[in-house]
C-alpha cells in the first residue's frame, strides 16, 4: 500500500516535536507535580518569573540552574550565560533586575575562577550586582545556578494571550551560534545597548502596550509559543514563511534556537505596529509571525498546508492544573 508522503510542513513539525530542546521541558511537569505546584501557585508557575505583589506593583524572583557538561565544557560563557537568562526572564515580565544571587560548586578555586569571571563581567555589562551566594569550592565537579530579583509596575505575563491577539517575535539578529542552538548578540554588545535593549520590555508594560509574553527559552520560537498558548489556554498559529532567521540559518534550526534577546509577544492588533517599531528603532528584528487562537493547538502554516505542532489539552506540556481561571 502506497503511504502519503508528509508536506514539508508536517515533517518540518514532526522534527521539531520530537527534537530533544522541545521534550526536555516536560520535565517541568514532574517537578511541579512533586512539589505540589501549579499555576494558581503563587507566583503562578509556569510564569518566566514570579510576580509577588508587594502593594506599589510586583517583586519578582526567577533562577536558572545550567547543565553540568555545558559549564565544564565553556566556563566563562556559563557564567555570562547564568547573568543574561536571568536578566532576560525578569524583562519578560516587564520588570527591571536588582540584583542576583550565585551558587557555584567547583573541585577547587582555579577551576572556578573562569565561571566567576563569566559572572562578574556580566554583572558589569548589564549593570546590575551580584551581591552574594554560596560557594563550595571542594565539590566532586563543577556545577552552577543563580537567581535573580526585579521589580516591576506593570506585568507582562505568560497568561494573557487572548484570541485575536498579533503573536510578535523580537529577536536580536546581530550574533552567530555560539555552541548547539544557542545564538549569542550579547558579546560584542556595547553595555548601554544590552541595558537600554531590556528596558524596552518594562517600557512597552508601563505604557499598556503588551500584557501577554514570554522570553525565548530553550526550546526557540515554538517551544516557547507551546508554552504560551497553554498558559494562556489558547491556540497559536505560526506562519512559518513569516519568521525571517538571520542569513545563512535554516529556519527550522532558528524555530528551535535560544537567542540571548528574543521575546514571543502577544499584542492586540492595533498596538502591533507601535509595538514592532520600538524594536526596530534599536535594530532589532521585530515582525509578526502568526496569531492568538481559540482552542488549544499550536499550528505551522506554509504555503496553504497547516501542520499540528503541538495540542496542549491532549498533551499537556507543562502540565499545569489551576490555570490562569483558578
Amino acid at each position: 500500500m502506497m503511504h502519503p508522503v508528509p508536506s514539508a510542513v508536517s515533517a518540518m513539525a514532526e522534527a521539531l516535536r520530537e527534537h530533544p530542546s522541545i521534550r526536555s521541558k516536560l520535565g517541568i511537569a514532574d517537578a511541579t507535580r512533586a512539589l505540589g505546584l501549579d499555576a494558581a501557585s503563587a507566583g503562578r508557575v509556569g510564569d518566566d518569573a514570579a510576580a509577588l505583589p508587594n502593594g506599589d506593583g510586583w517583586d519578582l524572583i526567577a533562577g536558572e540552574g545550567f547543565i553540568p557538561a555545558f559549564v565544564a565544557d565553556d566556563p566563562w560563557f556559563a557564567g555570562w550565560c547564568a547573568v543574561m537568562v536571568n536578566l532576560s526572564d525578569i524583562a519578560a515580565m516587564g520588570g527591571r533586575a536588582t540584583a542576583l544571587v550565585d551558587q557555584v560548586w567547583a573541585p577547587d578555586a582555579e577551576i572556578a575562577a573562569p565561571v566567576l569571571k563569566g559572572l562578574r563581567d556580566a554583572c558589569a555589562a548589564f549593570g546590575v550586582p551580584l551581591v552574594g551566594g554560596h560557594t563550595n569550592l571542594a565539590a566532586p565537579s563543577i556545577g552552577l545556578a543563580t537567581s535573580v530579583f526585579g521589580k516591576a509596575r506593570a506585568l507582562i505575563t505568560s497568561f494573557d494571550a487572548r484570541p485575536g491577539d498579533v503573536l510578535i517575535a523580537a529577536v536580536d539578529h546581530r550574533g552567530a551560534y555560539r555552541n548547539f542552538d544557542n545564538f549569542c548578540a550579547a558579546l560584542d554588545a556595547p553595555p548601554e545597548r544590552l541595558r537600554g535593549d531590556l528596558e524596552l520590555l518594562p517600557a512597552l508594560a508601563e505604557e499598556g502596550l503588551v500584557a501577554a509574553g514570554k522570553d525565548i527559552s530553550q526550546g526557540g520560537i515554538v517551544g516557547t509559543a507551546l508554552m504560551l498558548a497553554e498558559c494562556s489556554g489558547v491556540g497559536i498559529e505560526i506562519e512559518i514563511d513569516a519568521v525571517t532567521p538571520p542569513p545563512g540559518i535554516a529556519v527550522d534550526r532558528w524555530l528551535r534556537s535560544f537567542p540571548s534577546f528574543g521575546f514571543l509577544l502577544a499584542v492586540a492588533p492595533d498596538k502591533a505596529n507601535a509595538v514592532t517599531t520600538r524594536f526596530g528603532a534599536r535594530d532589532i528584528e521585530a515582525a509578526a509571525i502568526g496569531r492568538i487562537s481559540s482552542g488549544s493547538s499550536v499550528t505551522l502554516i506554509q504555503g496553504g498546508e497547516r501542520a499540528l505542532f503541538w495540542d496542549h489539552a491532549a498533551t499537556p506540556y507543562l502540565g499545569l492544573t489551576g490555570g490562569a481561571d483558578a
